[in-house]
């Protein structure tokens, strides 16, 4: 497949400090990431909160300008792109932010809100065309044409997650970045959105990047996962890779931190002690060697590349042979029961798949039906 959008080598730094009684320094949010999307792939990163996935998300769209690196998109320079080049580049690629309230003009109306992106990109469309495609927007999203005459206070978390995406799809974007879309949303509300994204980018045939914590949404949308932390990333592979055999032990602990309702005991769990280093001031060597139960004194003295295997499974860890070789938790679900509800609430909208019976407590649960959110 084509690649649409690669990253090389990014680096972002940010000037802190430096007062009149205080010493400049630098958070060093993105320290040489380099990231090839592929077309029509849905691609997910992963990693605790201020690892810098929000921040990278930021670069790939040029909302923040590097440091250091480059990115291109469809083989052109995005990091230096001006005038008619950067509008292109704004057509092209849309971003979903988190917060569907405050990423909304309250002030707008929604047909004003999804049809700001056509004033600027389709001028020579006319009012009542325009308002036309607003409503088709409207519909491909699941909401109500009428719709367009309210204002975002009047819409609850899941609906003004939909206006965003109508928004984001007014100009008919070839590639979507989605940061953290549902993680602010309830979890009958999520799996509407989820399923809405997934369904969009295999009828549109878009491209997806998705900023997400949820492991149960990775798992259920992405085609590849890189996992960060403090500014690079650890690992990335395909999803069923990551999930099946993870080989970083900052990989191993994330997936295992999950609570498992069916554990007796007996297998062994990674587990990471301590909390992140501050991106200010970050360890030498490997900067998850603070917290790594598998640490050795090279991990302390140098900094381990992203080394590809045979396979294409990419491990930046000095000793991921021997810690791949350690036994752990085999093939866990995604774990909890509710865990294990919510994929069945994110799979109902997926045509054929298989629903998953889950009991609580000696009885089937059952999955709220996968309607429009109408409150």
């Amino acid at each position: 497949m084509s690649v649409i959008l690669e990253a090389d080598n990014l680096v972002k730094h940010f000037r802190t400090g430096g007062g009149l009684f205080s010493k400049a320094g630098r958070v060093r949010a993105v320290d040489g990431v380099s990231l090839r999307i592929e077309v029509g792939e849905t691609f997910a990163i992963v990693g605790e909160s201020g690892c810098g996935k929000s921040t990278l998300a930021r670069l790939l769209m040029r909302l923040l300008d590097p440091t250091a690196g480059e990115v291109s998109f469809d083989g052109q320079q995005v990091t230096r792109a001006r005038g008619k080049a950067l509008s292109t580049l704004r057509r092209d690629v849309q971003f979903i932010f988190q917060d569907p309230f405050s990423s909304l003009n309250p002030r707008l109306s929604v047909g004003r809100l999804v049809g700001e992106p056509l004033e600027v990109h389709a001028p020579e469309m006319g009012r009542s065309e325009r308002r036309e495609k607003v409503a088709e927007l409207l519909r491909q999203v699941g909401l109500r044409p009428e719709y367009a005459d309210r204002y975002p206070h009047e819409f609850s978390g899941g609906q003004r997650q939909r206006i965003g995406i109508a928004r984001a799809l007014a100009t008919g974007p070839r590639l979507i970045i989605g940061d953290e879309p549902v993680s602010a949303l309830d979890v009958s509300v999520q799996a509407q959105v989820v399923n809405l994204l997934a369904d969009l980018g295999r009828d549109l045939g878009l491209t997806l990047i998705l900023i997400a914590h949820d492991l149960a949404v990775i798992r259920h949308m992405s085609d590849r996962v890189a996992v960060m932390y403090l500014g690079r990333i650890v690992e990335q592979t395909t999803t069923d890779a990551l999930f099946e055999t993870p080989r970083h032990p900052y990989t191993r602990a994330l997936l295992d931190a999950v609570p498992d309702l069916d554990d007796r005991g007996g297998a062994t769990r990674a587990r990471i002690e301590g909390e992140m280093p501050s991106p200010a001031a970050p360890p030498p060597g490997c900067t998850f060697h603070t917290r790594c139960p598998h640490a050795q004194a090279l991990c302390r003295e140098k900094v381990p590349m992203l080394e590809a295997a045979a396979d294409g499974h990419a491990t930046a860890c000095h000793f991921w042979r021997e810690i791949e070789a350690t036994p752990r938790v085999a093939s866990r679900r995604i774990r909890s029961d509710a865990a294990h509800a919510r994929l069945n609430l994110y799979r109902r909208a997926t045509e054929g798949a298989e629903i998953i019976p889950v009991a609580t407590n000696g009885r089937p649960s059952k999955s709220p039906d996968n309607r429009e959110e109408d409150t």
